[in-house]
């Protein structure tokens, strides 16, 4: 199962589990908003029926309307998704970080801190997207490491929840992109002779994802810059880690791909 098509399975029953989880805690007081119910069911039945524009101004109106109670929650978390979807990404994570401030106690938490994940996941990571020709060193990744750390707090705080292992999935595959990103620009910066830059890359690739499958690149990566930079101590070091740690790696063995760092 892909990672797009189990979070489409999980995200496809959200609004309803989300209405009874919510619905479970309240305190069954009669509101007497009739046309708030009313505008919740125009907006949930625009949303199904793909008008996402007329669903959004709905469920922001009730935000006002009913603030405080249930319906607003379930408005709000509704909203957030919406704006996901019509790539409104500035306004999900507002929404979602309004929610996650305003209800620390929802039973709808864990669903908000996954989608909140969701919405910074960035599932091209891994391939770098179209950034052929591009400065590598101007590509920000803070997006991908703020979607890891909602699905870090969801399975440490809801290791139970039924997103959690789609949420654990990511983290893994973040973990990796974000390592590989940074051997990445490492190449990059010793295609243009930056040896400095190179290696100080690099050792962030090895300080922060110490266990992924780029490590052992990166400290080759390491070895040539310092070499090249004539700081032999830097050098002796960290072939030795190398070696100590990956005695098997085509790296250590000194024999990577022609021209490894010229991949663009």
């Amino acid at each position: 199962m892909t990672l797009l098509f189990a979070s489409r399975r999980l995200l496809h029953v959200a609004p309803l589990a989300l209405a009874l989880a919510l619905a479970a805690c309240s305190s069954d007081k009669d509101l007497d908003k009739d046309s708030v119910e009313k505008l919740y069911a125009d907006a949930m039945e625009d949303s199904s029926s793909g008008n996402y524009d007329k669903a959004i101004k709905s469920l922001d109106r009730i935000e006002g309307k009913a603030s405080g109670t249930v319906l607003a929650q379930q408005a709000q978390l509704q909203l957030a998704w919406l704006y996901w979807k019509t790539a409104d990404k500035a306004q999900a994570i507002s929404t979602l970080d309004r929610y996650i401030k305003l209800h620390p106690s929802s039973p709808a938490l864990d669903y908000a801190l996954y989608l909140r994940g969701l919405v910074n996941f960035n599932d091209d990571l891994g391939f770098l997207g179209n950034i052929a020709g591009q400065n590598l060193a101007e590509r920000d990744q803070q997006a991908s490491r703020e979607s890891y750390q909602s699905f870090k707090q969801l399975v440490e705080q809801f290791p139970q929840s039924k997103y959690a292992a789609d949420a654990r999935t990511r983290m893994d595959y973040t973990v990796n992109a974000l390592a590989e990103y940074e051997v990445h620009v490492a190449r990059y910066y010793m295609r243009k002779g930056a040896y400095v830059a190179a290696a100080n890359r690099a050792q962030q690739c090895v300080q922060e994802f110490p266990q992924t499958s780029s490590t052992p690149e990166a400290l080759y990566i390491m070895v040539s810059a310092y070499d090249k930079l004539g700081l032999e101590k830097l050098r002796d070091d960290a072939r030795r880690v190398l070696v100590k740690n990956f005695p098997d790696s085509q790296f250590t063995l000194d024999k990577p791909a022609k021209a490894w760092w010229r991949l663009w």
